[in-house]
């Protein structure tokens, strides 16, 4: 085999050489190439108006090889409502068609590929051409709102229609209004528009209208074009007097033979209700008794009834249920009683910012931390529980609740970049994440604004009704951006259990309010969801969330916005703003929730903007602003309105030098009795001046130019440096932590805040200052929780009475307790052993140690 490779390869050798040398032997014969042809056109796309005039493109075809043949092109893939001309042709080799394309008025706006194919015998080439039909000049209309709520015989709803133009479109379009149901009246009936021109319709129901829901059809024409929208009416009859009873807890558990437990009902007036409501208690098992049993309740007040079960109760569960009646009207409230035999820890819900709408910090139920055991030996950081954002907001709670297949206790931790978490308050386990953003968007930016930074999602607490939809609901307001720079503020209601939207939800968050102040149009406020943020924790309040918004900064235009939401329908009840015919004037208290007291009126600091020292004769500003105030506002009749307010009297100044108060937190406090025995109904506040505010909820001063004598109380100077933080409240106590200031202690005496604190803390703390949290069991074992915003953090535990420093999270070796940087305006969240805290990318959980 080798002697035989060798030979053929001295042969081919050769056979080389002799080709190289030009071996005049050596025959080549070639077959020529085949005869052929090629397609061109003189554009690769087209552009056609519909209605238009005719556009061309040529065809040519070029021999290649000595093609001499005839050709023939057929036309496929025009869009639908364009025509070509000739619709097929033929040609010789270097001969050329010109086709031209037309687009009728109807012809379908859009980009299609239109091809030519050519064949001669067994040859066939094409070529293709992008045809874009424009879209012809059109309009759309809006209207503010999608749902309107109307009183038979009551005052006029408006909705603001707007006409936006598409395409071009230049023309008027005249707007008429149909479908109104018996005895609702629009005027005026039919108007003008014109492109980005917004008129405002009222609606009216009479006195005899049929109460139900409709659509109100807004029908826009102009030449051959017609668009149309529609608004939900909804017509109820005037509302009468009626009340509501509410328990201030879902179920109590409690010992046989053992002290019991009491539970606070409510009775809760309707519009305008004035009556005396007499409850009684049924549904007691045997060998359990209420005390008192029955009783009486006057409008807007409560009354505590023990629950205690004799040694012989037999343990089980029972319904009671409080009946209350006055005259024919009758409402009940149950609560869910578990009687056990041998002594259990009973848990409780956190479920809105600081515990309560009173937003007083304490939590009165904390049976497991106590200050003997808040030491580094034995309580310290369990886990940090990693999310996808900075949380800004407050940590809520639920627990004994069923979610991801089993009963537990669960927090839930809402995020910038718009997640919501619930996590297993005791293991750490993530049950399920949701994110409130919609297709194809992402957060805000933060508007080059460092409050809230870097992206803008969920920022407020969110708040949760237990008893709402089939598992309980967490409400949270969402801020996004979309693919088109359109900025969305949207409220959410979400399943605690699963993380699953309710039906019904989203509601995209918009309003208008009359007056003539920034980013106004034809004498309304408008509402620019891009101008704002919700940072005020979110407000359940009779059936109704509350909101406040703030600005970016101090970046014009923006005024003040107050709006309720139905909890049920999650549509807009009321709106106010505080500076209609001004500017400024935001609400975001650093986070802090909107107040509330059991008449249904809401508390809250506004910050820095217009205020009118002109007044009218009832002592309210002239125009309706109310920039840099004490706000109080009535929720009467289901509409926003300033029942009182108080305003210092350089108010005017300190918006101009953004010295207001506004960057504070209002809270309430529990009736307090002076030495004359007369009882006062009392909130506090403070803001940049340093200074601490007491009004009296009845009467709270308004304005004066020349001094602030007409209110309750003011402490000048009793803290130094301004309040970016939230007060707290125990023992007829109050805390602030302001910036660069210690902690301080406020005893209260005769219904009077001292002058000067009884305690301090040993440490200060920098910008933002401290929102303090109190755990207690009872008016015992009193701690007083605060985290100092720096790199790291630091949480630190103070003995309520004393403001001793009892543990701190730098004490313990090796970083133990570390938990990351600061995240500045966070406000810790302390139940049922364990202290929650949001960071730049977490929630911390501490506890003791095990």
């Amino acid at each position: 085999m080798r002697s035989e490779w060798k030979s053929a390869l001295r042969w081919m050798s050769a056979l080389v050489l002799a080709g190289a040398a030009g071996c005049s032997n050596v025959s080549v014969h070639s077959t020529p190439p085949p005869a052929d042809f090629s397609l061109s056109s003189n554009t690769a796309s087209l552009t056609l108006s519909p209605g238009g005039s005719a556009q061309p493109v040529s065809v040519s075809a070029s021999a290649i090889n000595g093609f001499t043949g005839t050709i023939q092109v057929a036309e496929s893939g025009l869009p639908s409502g364009v025509t070509a001309s000739p619709a097929s042709f033929s040609l010789t080799a270097g001969g050329s068609q010109k086709v031209s394309l037309t687009a009728s008025s109807k012809a379908v706006a859009g980009s299609s590929t239109f091809t030519f194919t050519a064949i001669s015998g067994s040859l066939s080439h094409s070529i293709s051409v992008t045809v874009t039909v424009t879209s012809a000049p059109d309009f759309s209309l809006d209207a503010n709102v999608d749902n309107l709520n109307l009183v038979a015989g009551g005052s006029a709803q408006s909705v603001s229609i707007s006409a936006m133009a598409m395409n071009g479109f230049s023309g008027s379009i005249q707007v008429t209004t149909s479908g109104l149901g018996s005895g609702v009246t629009a005027s005026p009936a039919s108007l003008s528009l014109t492109p980005g021109e917004s008129k405002k319709v009222d609606l009216t129901a009479a006195a005899s209208a049929v109460a139900g829901s409709g659509k109100v059809v807004f029908t826009g024409k102009s030449g051959s074009l017609s668009h149309a929208i529609s608004v939900k009416v909804t017509v109820t009859a005037a509302a009468t007097p009626n009340f509501s009873l509410d328990a201030s807890v879902p179920g109590l558990s409690i010992v046989a033979g053992g002290s019991g437990g009491s539970v606070s009902i409510s009775d809760l007036p309707l519009n305008g209700f004035a009556g005396t409501v007499d409850v009684a208690v049924s549904g007691l098992p045997a060998a359990v008794a209420a005390s008192p049993a029955s009783f009486s309740l006057a409008p807007g007040g409560s009354k505590k009834v023990s629950l205690t079960a004799a040694a012989s109760a037999a343990a089980g569960s029972a319904k009671i249920v409080f009946t209350g009646t006055s005259g024919s009207l009758k409402h009940t409230v149950s609560v869910e009683l578990t009687v056990t035999t041998s002594v259990t820890t009973t848990l409780y819900d956190s479920t809105t910012y600081h515990y309560d709408v009173a937003r007083d910090g304490l939590n009165a139920n904390e049976t497991t931390l106590t200050p003997a055991n808040v030491k580094a030996t034995t309580f310290g950081l369990l886990r940090v529980l990693p999310v996808d954002g900075n949380v800004d907001a407050e940590a809520v709670y639920l627990a004994n609740l069923t979610a991801g297949g089993k009963m537990r206790n669960v927090v839930y931790a809402a995020t910038e970049n718009d997640s919501l978490y619930a996590f297993d308050a005791d293991t750490g386990e993530q049950i399920w994440k949701h994110s409130v953003l919609g297709a194809n968007e992402t957060p805000s930016d933060d508007h080059g604004c460092g409050q809230i930074s870097p992206e803008i999602g969920i920022t407020s607490t969110p708040v949760i009704d237990r008893k709402a939809g089939p598992n309980g609901t967490i409400f949270v307001v969402g801020m996004s951006l979309d693919t088109g720079g359109n900025y969305h503020q949207r409220l959410h209601a979400i399943d605690v259990t699963t993380g699953a939207e309710l039906a019904g939800t989203p509601t995209e968050i918009k309003a208008s309010y009359p007056g003539n102040g920034a980013n106004s149009s034809n004498g309304s406020v408008i509402f620019d969801p891009a101008q704002y943020a919700e940072r005020s924790g979110l407000l359940l309040l009779n059936g109704v969330i509350y909101m406040g918004w703030t600005s970016h900064c101090d970046q014009d235009p923006y005024t003040g916005w107050l709006m309720g939401y139905s909890e049920s329908t999650l549509q807009q009840t009321a709106v106010l703003n505080l500076t209609p015919n001004g500017s400024e004037g935001s609400i975001w208290m650093t986070g802090a929730g909107l107040a509330a007291d059991s008449t249904g009126s809401i508390y809250f600091l506004d910050a820095n903007g217009t205020f009118d020292p002109t007044l009218n004769g009832q002592g309210f500003p002239v125009n309706g602003d109310f920039g840099n105030g004490f706000i109080k506002v009535s929720t009467a009749g289901g509409k926003l309105a300033v029942a009182d307010y108080f305003e210092p009297y350089g108010t005017v100044q300190e918006s101009a030098d953004d010295e207001d108060l506004g960057s504070g937190g209002a809270m309430l406090l529990p009736d307090m009795t002076d030495n004359k025995g007369n009882v006062h109904h009392l909130a506090v506040g403070a803001g940049k001046d340093s200074n601490i505010y007491v009004v009296d909820r009845d009467n709270m001063g308004k304005f004066n130019p020349n001094n602030d004598n007409a209110i309750y109380e003011e402490i000048d100077g009793a803290i130094n440096g301004g309040v970016w933080s939230m007060p707290a409240y125990f023992n007829n106590t109050v805390y602030y932590g302001s910036v660069g200031d210690n902690l301080k202690a406020f005893p209260i005496t005769n219904a009077r805040l001292a002058t000067s604190p009884s305690a301090q803390s040993a440490n200060g703390f920098g910008y933002p200052g401290t929102t303090p949290s109190i755990s207690a069991n009872g008016t015992k074992n009193g701690i007083v929780w605060a985290v100092e915003n720096s790199s790291p953090a630091v949480l630190h535990a103070f003995d309520a009475g004393t403001l001793q420093e009892i543990y701190n999270s730098n004490q313990a070796a090796n970083g133990r307790d570390n938990f990351g940087n600061g995240n500045k305006f966070i406000t810790p969240m302390i139940l049922n052993g364990k202290v929650f805290i949001g960071t730049p990318n977490g929630m911390a959980v501490f506890g003791l140690l095990p």
